[in-house]
């Protein structure tokens, strides 16, 4: 059964690369521009993991993780969370994600690291 992961951005070339990278890692991937679509989403599938801008409209991505957590269902899933340099993120603020991918650097380098810490028996190439 494939594994499946949710990527969350109103950035359409940042939500590209991020899907195209667990596509190519054999994930089933749902795609999102906010946080309010992503939570449809979630009333249809349980991911294995949850990939979030933190600010978009509708719903920011800490606001999802908010209703992600307070979930039975979907309080385990890992949260990997796509920061700006330029943004004020503050990781202790922010500390239900399991990873911080910043998106002005190699975010491709950045996603393996994170998904092998946040799901350790996925095998990445």
């Amino acid at each position: 059964m494939p594994r499946l992961a949710i990527v969350v951005d109103d950035s359409m070339l940042i939500r590209h690369t991020v899907c195209r990278y667990f596509e190519q890692r054999g994930f089933l991937v749902e795609s999102a521009t906010n946080g309010a679509e992503a939570l449809e989403i979630l009333h249809y599938i349980t991911p294995d993991i949850i990939v979030t801008d933190l600010q978009m409209p509708r719903m920011t991505g800490s606001e999802l993780i908010t209703a992600v957590k307070g979930r039975p269902e979907t309080a385990n899933v890992p949260v990997i969370v796509l920061a700006g340099r330029s943004t004020a993120f503050d990781p202790i603020q922010e500390h239900r994600a399991n990873a911080v991918i910043f998106k002005d650097i190699d975010i491709i380098q950045q996603l393996d690291l994170a998904v092998s810490d946040a799901i350790p028996e996925v095998v990445l190439d």
